[in-house]
């Protein structure tokens, strides 16, 4: 039987996961420099996360018996001219993320396929959560622009209180 588009635009999309999963380490790692460390970790945080996210793809592709491509994926940026720069870049990856999440979800139902559907829900959901949590973080750097250690502040607190989310997708590999 031939790949589904469905599958096989899944297959791209896990490596739009792992791009965004090397973009994030860069920022961490660029944030890590500047010795700003609660940004540093909520971008390791978010590395984490979108690797998760391309595992979640994998076990379920897995899961319903479709092939499995690890795509290649192009170098991150890795310096930048301020601390804002980074978490507007992270705000674009977020945003076009979604429209491919949206369009995955779209190829699903046109194709009936209802399984695919609804595994893409959760990261509909997901996607508005990313882009509303980038979007006043944003805010914030931009607020704090001339004084970082604001962000830090900002972030110290926030941080306090993210939870694991009980209704995600299982992820290939398990919680690594």
């Amino acid at each position: 039987m031939p790949e589904s588009r469905f599958a096989a635009k899944l297959n791209e999309q896990i490596g739009h996961e792992f791009g965004a999963h090397q973009q994030y380490v860069a920022i961490a790692v660029h944030y890590d420099a500047e010795t700003l460390p609660r940004l540093a970790a909520h971008f390791y945080r978010q590395a984490v996360e979108e690797r998760n996210h391309a595992m979640m793809i994998v076990q379920y592709l897995i899961d319903a018996e479709h092939d499995v491509a690890v795509p290649g994926v192009e170098p991150p940026q890795t310096s930048f001219s301020d601390t804002v720069e980074p978490v507007a870049l992270a705000l674009a990856q977020e945003r076009r993320v979604s429209a491919q999440i949206a369009a995955l979800a779209g190829i699903a139902r046109e194709q009936g396929d209802y399984q695919g559907e609804q595994f893409m829900q959760w990261f509909i959901k997901e996607q508005v959560e990313e882009v509303a949590s980038m979007s006043s973080l944003l805010k914030v750097v931009e607020r704090a622009r001339e004084n970082p250690l604001l962000a830090e502040e900002y972030l110290a607190r926030e941080s306090a209180a993210e939870a694991e989310d009980p209704t995600a997708p299982h992820a290939a590999g398990g919680a690594l």
